[in-house]
């Protein structure tokens, strides 16, 4: 199953997918929230998987993913190569990480090897991984990103959207009171106390994509 919220870019991965013997592609999803729905009724072997989707991003959807469909594996495909990104989505639950502007050749062990229950990242972020794992369990402690939990995360980045509070009660079928509340602690939480902070904060975190 194939997950980005470029259209274009899903097809060229298809394109490249559907040419590999005895992988056939089950569906394909725009947004987090699209591919839970997609993953229970179409049950894909493995997920490919961008992190930068609106209204639900990537290590979000691994999250639930995670906790509610773990035989699904899945494999990053993203054009973030900092550290902070692939430790986040290594944590929570990736088992491949390749970058979208790294070779083609990649796609195919990818996908045969995490099928068999196998890790895999491209070259260049396996190298990295090597490198940092002293130092990363040396300091175990959580960020803050890591210290909010699910709600707020959804929350803060459905703000960072630039969605109301109105647009987030419907999109989450909450009351805008319940909205509040969850900003409110979100902020306390971050010790950020207005929008444009929390836009830099989401975009330095990776919760939505940088802009330009």
């Amino acid at each position: 199953m194939l997950a980005d919220d470029h259209h274009l870019v899903r097809a060229g991965i298809r394109a490249l997918v559907e040419k590999i013997p005895c992988v056939t592609v089950t569906g394909e999803a725009a947004d987090g929230r699209q591919v839970l729905e997609l993953v229970r009724t179409s049950e894909p072997d493995v997920l490919l998987l961008d992190l930068s989707m609106p209204g639900l991003n990537g290590i979000e959807t691994l999250i639930r993913l995670q906790k509610d469909f773990p035989h699904v594996r899945v494999i990053v495909l993203s054009m973030h190569q900092t550290s902070e990104y692939v430790w986040q989505a290594m944590n929570s639950g990736a088992v491949g990480y390749l970058l979208k502007r790294g070779g083609v050749a990649d796609l195919e062990p990818a996908i045969r090897s995490v099928a068999r229950g196998k890790a895999y990242s491209s070259k260049e972020i396996s190298q990295r991984l090597r490198k940092e794992l002293p130092v990363r369990s040396s300091h175990l402690s959580k960020t803050p990103l890591e210290r909010l939990t699910a709600r707020q995360r959804e929350i803060l980045q459905l703000l960072a959207e630039g969605e109301t509070t109105k647009g987030i009660a419907l999109t989450l079928n909450l009351s805008n009171k319940t909205v509040e509340y969850h900003r409110a602690k979100l902020m306390e939480c971050l010790n950020i106390f207005d929008i444009p902070g929390l836009v830099r904060f989401a975009m330095r975190t990776g919760v939505i994509a940088e802009e330009g």
